[in-house]
């Protein structure tokens, strides 16, 4: 079973994040490589390993000073792993975390076609679907 892992920007594997974030979720909707990442420096950056291989990501991005609010940012998993349950450790390590540094709420701006994962593991849709880089999202959160 595939490790999640908390790193820093300076840790290596954070370049095989960035690759897997740009072919998952940037190339196929046309977005540059790298143009998604003003956020990462002030970021807790999450991976999903197999080996020496960055198979998952996930990025929590603090949205007020007291850190009490974030945001669930840039999940990706490789085609080849998708459907086998990474994308959910990756969230539950998130949370995890999310607790042991007292946050209270999380908050995603989710693809419209994958609400379901995240209501699954107890984020609720509210408000209204909108566009966001030219694809339909909604707004989830969930209180811890």
């Amino acid at each position: 079973m595939p490790e999640i892992i908390r790193i820093e920007m300076d840790d290596p594997r954070y370049q095989k994040e960035r690759e897997l974030r740009n072919k998952i979720l940037l190339r196929p909707i046309g977005v540059p490589d790298y143009g998604w990442e003003m956020n990462d420096k002030n970021s807790w950056h999450f991976i999903a390993v197999e080996g020496a291989k960055v198979i998952g990501c996930v990025i929590l991005y603090p949205l007020n000073e007291e850190k009490s609010k974030a945001q669930l940012m840039q999940m990706a998993v490789d085609h080849s792993w998708q459907g086998k349950g990474i994308g959910k450790l990756l969230v539950k390590a998130l949370l995890n975390f999310a607790t042991t540094r007292r946050i209270k709420e999380i908050e995603i701006h989710s693809r419209a076609d994958v609400t379901t994962f995240y209501e699954q593991l107890g984020f609720q849709v509210y408000g209204k679907e909108f566009e966001e880089v030219g694809i339909k999202h909604r707004l989830l959160n969930r209180k811890i």
